[in-house]
């Protein structure tokens, strides 16, 4: 944790269809969670914001604010109407190796002696911009294309050196937590199909996804952990039997609004984020057994599959899954980008890989790069 105050100048945007948020300047930084937590309770700060790591035995980049401020509406602000030039330098892994390392799982899980139902795996582009983004102006471009006004962009600095200067900004369609007053929330997001152009082909991708025992099972693994894991927290929950069927502008997916009481009026949104995270969305099951196969195969996440969101004084806020995201550069040019999808026993990975390639579309597009 480090302690200091600085200018005014904007660390944190969280665009939703309801209202927005926007933090300004810095009076304290924490790396560590539970340094957040503990300082967030002694009081004289308006909140905590900033995202959690993938993995959350890494650094956090989560920042005491000297303003928080909550507005009613989608953020409408930023620069969305010039064109911007950049390319794609780099794929980890290349599409033929991804469809391999979805086979590699996909044996795994048929495995009973790895113990593991579902690993979410994922693929990442390198990008490069001829011109430095801002990330404001990134954010916006990318709020303007989702029809919910989504998206946020917060400042890695608090994680240490390797990420001074670092923004992470994405358009994430999934609620992690929410708590207003003594009502928690979230809507988890599990089991995907792409969109498409043609009305009939995507109705029919709609209804074929709601009816997919595959998918529905992938849907549920999510579903029981974050009940799970927010039962011994709330004094009741009410978790639907049955997912529903939600779009993004790219994507299909099923999900389910979970809702209910906290027991004990001083857990904040920050307490329940870091309860819940990592899902099985974006992890898989049993938790301990996906992860170490993702980290074995993928390396560290950095951010992405974490969470970014906000916590105020009362302990009220939002914390959504940091999905179809970008890690800017402190030079605004280098970018990474990520996009992954749940296996199971079975999964098809030329499908997979197409989901990938799908999701990858809320990002590109915003870089005005075809994909």
């Amino acid at each position: 944790m480090s302690e200091h105050e600085t200018r005014h100048d904007p660390v944190f945007l969280l665009s939703r269809p309801d209202e927005h948020v926007i933090a300004t300047g810095t009076r304290n930084r924490f790396d560590r969670l539970d340094e957040a937590r503990e300082h967030l309770g002694s009081g004289g700060i308006p909140g905590i914001v900033g995202a959690l790591p993938f993995d959350l035995r890494e650094p956090c980049a989560l920042t005491a604010p000297i303003e928080l401020t909550r507005r009613p509406g989608r953020w409408h602000c930023g620069t969305t109407d010039i064109s911007v030039d950049a390319q794609i330098t780099a794929s980890h892994p290349e599409p033929d190796q991804h469809v391999r390392r979805v086979e590699d799982a996909v044996r795994a899980i048929a495995d009973p002696a790895n113990g593991v139902a579902k690993i979410v795996l994922a693929r990442r582009l390198d990008v490069r911009s001829a011109e430095p983004l801002s990330p404001w102006d990134l954010a916006a471009r990318l709020g303007a294309r989702d029809h919910d006004g989504n998206a946020f962009a917060t400042d890695l600095s608090p994680a240490g050196p390797p990420f001074d200067g670092r923004h992470l900004i994405g358009s994430s369609p999934e609620v992690l937590v929410r708590k207003q007053g003594d009502v928690v929330s979230c809507h988890p997001l599990a089991g995907s199909l792409p969109r498409d152009p043609d009305p009939i082909a995507d109705a029919e991708n709609g209804r074929r996804l709601a009816s997919s025992p595959k998918d529905r099972r992938e849907h549920g693994y999510v579903v029981d952990a974050l009940a799970a894991a927010l039962a011994p927290l709330c004094a009741d929950l009410d978790v639907p039997t049955e997912p529903s069927l939600t779009s993004t502008p790219t994507m299909w997916h099923l999900g389910s609004a979970i809702s209910g009481h906290v027991a004990d009026p001083a857990t904040t949104a920050l307490d329940l984020a870091a309860a819940v995270h990592p899902t099985p969305a974006i992890c898989g099951t049993p938790t301990p057994a996906a992860r170490d196969h993702i980290l074995a195969v993928e390396g560290d996440r950095g951010f992405y599959a974490g969470a970014v969101g906000w916590c105020d004084a009362n302990g009220d806020g939002e914390w959504m899954v940091s999905i179809r995201c970008a890690d800017l550069a402190s030079d605004g040019r280098e970018l990474i980008t990520w996009a992954g999808g749940g296996i199971v026993a079975e999964s098809d990975p030329a499908t997979e890989l197409a989901e990938t390639s799908a999701k990858f579309r809320t990002v590109l597009s915003a870089l005005d790069i075809a994909g």
